[in-house]
């Protein structure tokens, strides 16, 4: 069984395709090893872990940006629809459909909400231009009204939630099939997470695939058709975030919520069978592939998600 658990999608439903990942920084730092991940057509997949994990490194390679931050892919292969991405400039990458929304929402702070949004269709080519990009506006000030409240206004001027609905709308110009988001509720008060997660449960419904790296696992497993753990640039768990989500691992790192001696069974009652030669269980009723053991990391991840579960009660 691979290391990444989820067997392939068939070759009409998968939009993304990650195979066998290798990413560098410098010649010593292996920030990505072998990770392959994919992504259903208007599916959303969620990337779990703790800083470093490589989640950020992934979303880089896949939007090709990584070569701006000093980062190289080494090995593996990067498709969209079947058609290779694997270093492709991020220009590329956006002619293919693929928009990536990076962490801090970074925003043109001197320029207003409308000259922003603007900024998302440059890459924009094709017949009938000036109607889809009129058509796209439409429908990212229906998505985002307080954007159509403050189109005039320096984007500086924002609160953070609003920098990022800014953020999110600029990309949305760009005719994506897939977002790439990155810590998309990073910084924002509880309120301003829910909403953020209704608007890409929204995009979803639109049609359009999610790559969702979030430290926030509770948010991130309640949006996620699917899901990924990374750690130390590998795979880690992975299946559906149902499923994900109720594993002791995920539970106990991730969720913040203490497993109880009811949870792990039975003394010397065996938890999941171990594929030999792996050091990696199995969880084949529930469909996982949980590799073993998972490292005790994400006390902060923990922090946010109890911050968050108390705030929804």
């Amino acid at each position: 069984m691979s290391a990444t658990a989820d067997p392939a999608l068939p070759g009409d439903t998968a939009l993304l395709r990650v195979d066998g990942l290798d990413v560098t920084y410098g010649r010593a730092v292996r920030a990505v090893r072998s990770v392959s991940v994919e992504v259903a057509r208007a599916g959303i997949v969620a990337v779990l872990g703790a800083n470093g994990a490589g989640k950020t490194s992934l979303l880089r390679a896949v939007s090709g940006t990584l070569p701006l931050h000093g980062g190289t892919v080494d090995g593996g292969r990067i498709t969209v629809d079947g058609a290779p991405l694997t270093g492709r400039d991020p220009a590329a990458a956006v002619r293919a459909g693929v928009v990536q929304v990076p962490e801090g929402r970074r925003v043109f702070a001197g320029l207003s909400v409308a000259e922003n949004l603007r900024a998302g269709t440059l890459g924009l080519r094709g017949p009938g231009r000036s109607a889809r990009i009129s058509a796209s506006l439409d429908r990212v000030l229906a998505l985002f009204p307080v954007l159509a409240e403050r189109r005039g206004q320096r984007a500086g001027l924002l609160s953070g939630g609003e920098q990022q609905m800014l953020a999110l709308g600029r990309a949305l110009m760009a005719e994506p099939r897939l977002l790439l988001l990155d810590e998309p509720s990073l910084g924002l008060a509880p309120r301003m997470v829910a909403l953020i997660a209704e608007v890409i449960t929204e995009i979803h419904r639109q049609g359009v695939g999610v790559l969702l790296v979030e430290q926030n696992a509770a948010t991130a497993l309640r949006l996620a058709d699917h899901a990924y753990v990374l750690d130390v640039g590998r795979v880690r768990l992975a299946g559906s975030a149902e499923r994900l989500a109720a594993t002791d691992e995920v539970r106990r790192l991730y969720l913040g919520e203490a497993v109880g001696p009811a949870d792990l069974g039975a003394p010397g009652e065996p938890r999941s069978p171990v594929e030999p030669g792996t050091n990696r269980e199995t969880d084949t009723a529930g469909g996982l592939d949980v590799p073993a053991p998972v490292r005790a990391h994400g006390s902060e991840v923990g922090r946010q998600a109890r911050t968050l579960r108390r705030w929804r009660r």
